[in-house]
């Protein structure tokens, strides 16, 4: 059984937990459940193009930075030009909660991804009720008629959809409505990082869709070799977080790019 496997399994006792506790009328009744939402791919557009991400943990690195609050960091994030941001809201593998997105949803006038691993159609609801603007699927955790029923209930609650692939196998998962493409340098199943498969899986998706390379970005030349293989966004989570100060780490890398 691989990592995914694992967090697959867990994710479906988690969200059973979930209804149990929250009914879908007690989310839609919620406060950010209404608001109006923000486009990533304007903000990709328009900004540095990346989705700096909060994040504490992973399987293949563990601990990475549990001593920083959301709102130190994101807030700074947002300050020093960010298109996006991203949050974990992963407990068991990844150290997230949905607390973390409520806790700074007020402050942050950007778009906000959903980190998650997305299975079932209580989760949409589940991210509107916190504030997500945007909703990360991943291919390898999915069927193409899920990703397709999944994003029309995003759209349907006013949400963008992020798609997430890793192999020329999950071309297949893409449909039109999709918003943007994440390609993950990161195999998820063994964690290798790989910038050229990723820039070739690009070349095979539509000339004008938003693409995002997404994690495995360790430097500024790992970033510029991307943006000149025609990424036009950047999610960046590890290359921050490591730092003592992820706030500081992020404005040092945008003056560079």
């Amino acid at each position: 059984m691989t990592i995914l496997d694992k967090i697959i399994e867990q994710k479906k006792l988690e969200i059973a937990g979930a209804k149990s506790r929250i009914s879908l009328d007690q989310l839609k009744n919620t406060d950010f459940f209404g608001r109006k939402t923000y486009s990533l791919k304007e903000s990709i557009k328009n900004k540095n193009g990346i989705i700096a991400e909060f994040k504490r943990q992973s399987p293949s690195k563990g601990i990475i930075n549990n001593s920083v609050e959301p709102l130190e960091v994101v807030s700074a994030y947002e300050s020093f030009g960010a298109s996006g941001i991203s949050m974990l809201t992963d407990h068991d593998f990844f150290g997230g909660n949905l607390n973390d997105i409520l806790s700074v949803r007020n402050d942050i006038k950007i778009p906000i991804l959903r980190k998650d691993f997305m299975i079932d159609e209580y989760q949409f609801y589940e991210a509107k009720s916190i504030g997500a603007d945007v909703i990360l699927l991943i291919a390898s955790c999915l069927s193409p008629a899920q990703v397709e029923e999944f994003t029309a209930l995003a759209h349907e609650l006013e949400m963008e959809v992020l798609l997430e692939i890793h192999t020329e196998d999950e071309l297949k998962h893409f449909n039109s409505k999709i918003d943007l493409v994440g390609i993950n340098n990161r195999n998820l199943k063994d964690f290798k990082v790989d910038l050229q498969h990723s820039v070739q899986l690009k070349n095979l998706l539509p000339k004008d869709l938003l693409s995002v390379a997404e994690s495995g970005i360790y430097n500024i030349k790992d970033f510029q070799f991307l943006k000149e293989k025609g990424f036009d966004g950047f999610l960046m989570g590890e290359y921050f977080m490591k730092n003592t100060n992820p706030a500081q780490a992020f404005k040092d890398f945008s003056v560079q790019i």
